[in-house]
């Protein structure tokens, strides 16, 4: 029976063909749409939702190119001047400039720049509400003489089940996961779900020595990694020392790109992180990096 992996397809966002800062590396970015987390702080939340093609985005954009047949939106790239009008008036926080792209799809752009490239990353949304695309595409690339010194990376969220990490395993090379509060309360206000599901996946990659990076998010007013008189919690610090020498990334949050309450919240300050990466290195924990926050 011919292979019929190629043939997956998934809803792509957007396509960075070069980025130095989703991973380790010169790597090809994947943005899926569509994400199962609905956290007031998002910085992309247009990749969060689904267009239903109400059309509510063809009145304000500018060039026309957003158009409606037979009941769907249509969305002309060469017309497009990236607005992003119709981002902002989205009702379900969708992107009406979304591609189809397939498997084979990919696969060509990585050939193009591929002696370029140190690998692929697949981000979102939420990567793994497409696992079966992001399972054929690894797979494919691992198949691929011309690829095979590509490494294939997830950024995720880390709500997959084991199971659905278990089909992932054998094609993939590592996995940066998001931590954005530890108790469960804090963690369900910031993402609008709890965390246990994060927290096994976690467990999970550091297991096999799939965990490339932990990023913790740091909201002030709202982050729960510190405790009142700024002690590292110790139900955190015990955790990540199960996971083991594992990289951790502070991400301080920044109002760019938020809507609704998210835009009223105080953003993260130099000083908050650098007392939040002392408290980790301190506790034996790391390595720790802290990208310099913008604005």
């Amino acid at each position: 029976m011919a292979d019929v992996l190629p043939t997956r397809s998934a809803l792509v966002s957007r396509v960075l063909p070069f980025s130095c800062v989703d991973g380790p590396g010169n790597r090809l970015v994947l943005f899926l749409q569509g994400c199962n987390f609905r956290c007031p702080g998002c910085h992309n939340p247009h990749t969060i939702g689904l267009c239903d093609d109400c059309g509510d985005c063809l009145a304000v954009c500018p060039s026309g190119a957003l158009t409606m047949s037979e009941g769907k939106v249509h969305w002309q790239e060469a017309l497009c001047t990236d607005c992003d009008a119709c981002l902002d008036v989205c009702p379900r926080s969708a992107n009406p400039k979304t591609t189809t792209m397939t498997v084979d799809d990919v696969l060509a752009l990585l050939r193009r720049y591929g002696p370029l490239l140190s690998g692929i990353t697949v981000s979102g949304g939420e990567a793994t509400t497409r696992l079966p695309f992001v399972v054929a595409l690894f797979a494919a690339i691992k198949g691929a003489p011309d690829l095979t010194h590509l490494t294939c990376l997830l950024d995720s969220n880390g709500s997959l089940a084991e199971t659905g990490w278990q089909r992932l395993l054998p094609v993939l090379d590592g996995a940066m996961i998001d931590l954005k509060g530890w108790r469960d309360s804090v963690h369900h206000t910031l993402t609008g779900y709890g965390r246990e599901r994060v927290l096994g996946s976690l467990q999970l990659l550091a297991r096999h020595g799939k965990l490339t990076e932990l990023r913790l998010l740091h909201v002030p007013g709202k982050s729960d990694f510190l405790d009142a008189e700024g002690r590292l919690d110790r139900g955190l610090a015990d955790f990540l020392r199960q996971l083991g020498a594992v990289p951790i990334r502070l991400n301080g949050f920044r109002r760019y790109g938020v809507r609704g309450e998210a835009m009223q919240w105080p953003e993260a300050s130099q000083t908050e992180l650098e007392q939040l990466a002392s408290r980790l290195r301190a506790a034996g924990l790391g390595p720790v990096s802290r990208p310099a926050l913008m604005g």
